[in-house]
């Protein structure tokens, strides 16, 4: 079968028979959008790619508990949802200072670039923070990985005007927050 006829069933029936090809293709597939559901939830870039490897990891493991293979995405972002929340509950008992510094310079960028696109980053951060579970993946989604709203609707079992509703408030919600930033006045 090629990749692009192969639904999550028959990917997830060939994982059952013991196919790791079909494993990493399930991955390839899913770990971006298993990212942005974590980021949606942690807030964190570093934090989120770990839960999004481990919860892929936790679902390949246990894909015998996937009562219904065409619903693949559905069960597997229910399980980043829930690794995110675990590790979200996890921090808050354990802090840690981070071993790198965010403010470092990249190649042919200046120190002042990095601390600008460092606090650019801690601000947009913070203010995804301020926005429900559900608009911050929806506008994620949308915005950085390019579904469009009916794969939105269909994934997170939404109708369409919900998500197009949670798009333009997260977005109005977004430009507010972080218009001083825009006018320069950070």
């Amino acid at each position: 079968m090629s990749d692009v006829t192969e639904t999550d069933a028959d990917l997830v029936a060939a994982i059952r028979q013991g196919s790791r090809a079909a494993a990493g293709r399930l991955a390839e597939r899913y770990l971006r959008g298993c990212r942005v559901v974590a980021l949606a939830v942690v807030g964190e870039l570093a934090s989120a790619e770990d839960v999004a490897q481990e919860a892929l990891v936790h679902a390949i493991e246990r894909i015998d508990d996937c009562r219904d293979p065409e619903r693949f995405g559905a069960w597997l972002r229910q399980i980043v949802r829930s690794r995110a929340r675990n590790h979200l509950r996890y921090t808050r008992v354990r802090r840690t200072d981070p071993l790198l510094d965010s403010t470092a310079a990249t190649d042919g960028e200046s120190p002042e670039q990095a601390a600008e696109r460092s606090d650019l980053r801690d601000r947009l951060l913070d203010a995804l923070a301020t926005l429900t579970e559900e608009r911050r993946e929806v506008i994620l989604l949308h915005d950085l990985e390019g579904w469009t709203h009916v794969e939105i609707s269909e994934r997170m079992r939404l109708p369409p005007g919900t998500v197009r509703s949670h798009l333009h408030f997260a977005r109005r919600k977004l430009r507010e927050l972080l218009e001083d930033f825009r006018n320069g006045d950070a």
